[in-house]
């Protein structure tokens, strides 16, 4: 009988144990669960309210007729998001693939050249990136203007490359400090020159690096407001301001600026789709604290 009873009581221990051991696995999955909703019913609910009629889209209904005239809208002579659109497009590539060729050759020499001065020049990089981007408007609206170039898609190049390539320096010497210098003396042996040996050998190896800084700084040159805000007025405004446009006399036209909101952030989640796997293993890397 005490021996039943004791069988018993050990497997309503057992069967405690194992939901304790349990319990931290399933509050993870909760949390993640939660959080996932926190970010994308957002997103999820701007999809939606841009495939809505403009009567259904003061509404909470998640049942109507979908229509795809919101998308067709934004994109007429009213609005002429292609235009803006274009003049995004042109900023991000442009900026990324100048901060990449920038980025890539001073981190190589930072990392690997005994320069005098080095920590100066890497303090001053790093020192940059705390200056409130406010203080730049005044004097880059002023040297603009003296050089014509107010309105145009080569001044938002030139701002936003001031921002970018300092913070790929920083990301991307990280990686090329960990890669071993053994590597390359020993292709300079077989005959390798400088360029052969980042393009071939560097390049490859500190990618998941590469791919991080072009993560970052893609989402800081799309999502740039301020300068183009105050230093474009018609002709380079880029998709975050001419979002403001869909606040007219008569309120926002929520259905059209939802249908522009999610052109915005598609193309971001295509990049993002794109990398991924090099995005998350630059991520855990440790080269970034």
């Amino acid at each position: 009988m005490n021996t039943r009873t004791n069988l018993v009581q050990q497997k309503k221990l057992d069967g405690k144990s194992t939901i304790l051991n349990k319990l931290p696995s399933l509050l993870e999955n909760i949390s993640v669960i939660l959080i996932v909703l926190f970010l994308f019913v957002p997103i999820f609910w701007i999809f939606l309210t841009s495939i809505k009629p403009y009567e259904e889209a003061f509404t909470t209904s998640v049942i109507f007729q979908p229509t795809f005239e919101n998308y067709m809208a934004v994109f007429s002579s009213s609005f002429d998001l292609g235009k803006y659109y274009s003049n995004s497009t042109i900023v991000v590539i442009v900026t990324l693939l100048i901060t990449l060729v920038v980025s890539i050759l001073a981190s190589y020499s930072l990392s690997r050249f005994n320069i005098p001065g080095k920590q100066i020049i890497m303090f001053t990089i790093l020192a940059t990136q705390f200056i409130p981007l406010i203080i730049n408007v005044i004097p880059y609206f002023v040297i603009f203007r003296n050089w014509g170039l107010l309105d145009t898609t080569l001044g938002l190049i030139i701002v936003n490359l001031g921002h970018t390539i300092p913070y790929a320096i920083w990301l991307i010497k990280g990686f090329m400090d960990r890669i071993p210098i053994d590597i390359e003396e020993q292709a300079s042996i077989d005959g390798a020159g400088r360029l052969r040996i980042i393009w071939s050998i560097l390049l490859p190896l500190a990618k998941p690096g590469i791919i991080t800084a072009s993560v970052f700084c893609f989402v800081i040159i799309w999502n740039e407001f301020m300068f183009s805000l105050i230093l474009t007025n018609q002709e380079a405004v880029t998709l975050p301001v001419a979002l403001q446009f869909f606040i007219g006399e008569e309120g926002v036209i929520w259905n059209q600026m939802a249908a522009a909101g999610t052109l915005f952030v598609l193309p971001t989640v295509i990049f993002m789709l794109l990398v991924r796997k090099q995005f998350v293993q630059g991520m855990t890397s440790g080269s970034i604290k």
